[in-house]
C-alpha cells in the first residue's frame, strides 16, 4: 500500500501554494485534493509535477448554496451535475489524476428513492462519458454529514450492485466507519470487493489515529494487506499538533506499506 496525504486537511493551515512542498518534504510521493477548484488545472498540474507528487483522487465539486455535499443524488440537478464533473474530469486530465469521489448530496425528505435513481443515472452517464476515470462513493457518517445519501458501506455496496458500473467502486474511510459506531473489520471485509481507495483518521475528533485505541484500525490494514490491497490510503486528518510528529502513528503499519511518509 502507499500513503497519500490529503493536502486540504492534514496541511490546511498552510496556504494552498505551500501545502505541495510540505507534503513531499514528508516523503509522500501521492495526494489527495478535495476540492482543487480555486485554480484553474494547470496550475494544480505545474505545482504537482514541480514537487514529484501524484495526484491520486479529488471530489466532485460543491455548492455552498445549493449543494454543499455534491449534487449526483439529487433530483433535478443533473445538468448542473454534469457541468460539476466535467470540472473534475477537467483537472484529472491535466494532472494524471485517475480517480474521482462522486458527491451524492443530501436529498430532500421525501425524495430518497427519486435521489437514488437520479445517482444511479448519474453514474452511469460519467461512466460513459468518461471511462478512463475511477468513479468513488464514500459512506458519509450521519454525525458529521447529516441526511447524506449513505452512511454505513453497505448502503454504498446496494447502491454500486445495482449501478453495475464496472469502473465504479468504493471508497472505504476507516473514520466514517467508526464514527458511525460500525464494526471496521466487518466492513471492511464486506466490502473488499469493491474497494477502490481508503482513507483513515482517528475517531471521533479526526485527528491521527491512534492504533491503539481505534477499535479494528490494525487489524484491518492487515486484513487490507493481506487481501491483495495495493493502492493508496489516504491520511484525511486534521493533525492534532505538528504534522510530523503526528505521523508517527503510522509507524507500526510499515510491514504493510510500500510508500510512507517521514515523521
Amino acid at each position: 500500500m502507499k500513503a497519500a496525504a490529503n493536502l486540504s486537511l492534514l496541511y490546511g493551515q498552510l496556504p494552498l501554494e505551500e501545502r505541495f512542498a510540505a507534503a513531499r518534504d514528508h516523503g509522500f510521493t501521492a495526494v489527495e485534493i478535495l476540492f482543487p477548484y480555486d485554480q484553474e488545472p494547470q496550475w494544480y498540474a505545474r505545482k504537482l509535477k514541480d514537487h514529484g507528487l501524484q495526484l491520486v483522487l479529488v471530489n466532485t465539486p460543491s455548492d455552498p448554496d445549493t449543494a454543499p455535499w455534491g449534487r449526483a443524488g439529487l433530483p433535478g440537478q443533473e445538468a448542473a451535475f454534469r457541468h460539476d464533473f466535467a470540472r473534475a474530469a477537467q483537472v484529472c486530465r491535466a494532472s494524471g489524476c485517475g480517480a474521482v469521489h462522486v458527491m451524492a448530496g443530501c436529498p430532500p425528505m421525501g425524495e430518497r428513492e427519486a435521489g437514488r435513481q437520479t445517482l444511479l443515472a448519474n453514474l452511469q452517464w460519467a461512466a460513459d462519458t468518461y471511462p478512463d476515470l475511477t468513479l468513488q462513493l464514500e459512506a458519509l457518517n450521519q454525525f458529521d454529514v447529516p441526511g447524506y445519501h449513505y452512511s454505513k458501506p453497505a448502503e454504498v455496496r446496494e447502491i454500486l450492485a445495482l449501478a453495475g458500473v464496472e469502473q465504479a467502486g468504493m471508497q472505504f474511510d476507516f473514520y466514517h466507519t467508526r464514527r458511525q459506531g460500525l464494526d471496521v473489520v466487518a466492513e471492511l471485509e464486506a466490502s473488499l470487493p469493491w474497494i477502490r481507495h481508503v482513507q483513515v483518521a482517528g475517531s471521533p475528533a479526526r485527528q491521527e489515529p491512534d492504533l491503539a485505541r481505534d477499535i479494528g484500525f490494525l487489524q484491518g490494514f492487515r486484513r487490507l494487506y493481506e487481501s491483495g490491497y495495493r493502492g493508496h490510503v489516504g491520511f484525511e486528518y486534521r493533525p492534532a499538533g505538528r504534522v510530523s510528529e503526528g505521523l508517527r502513528w503510522a509507524q507500526d503499519l510499515a510491514p504493510y506499506f510500500s510508500q510512507q511518509p517521514t515523521a
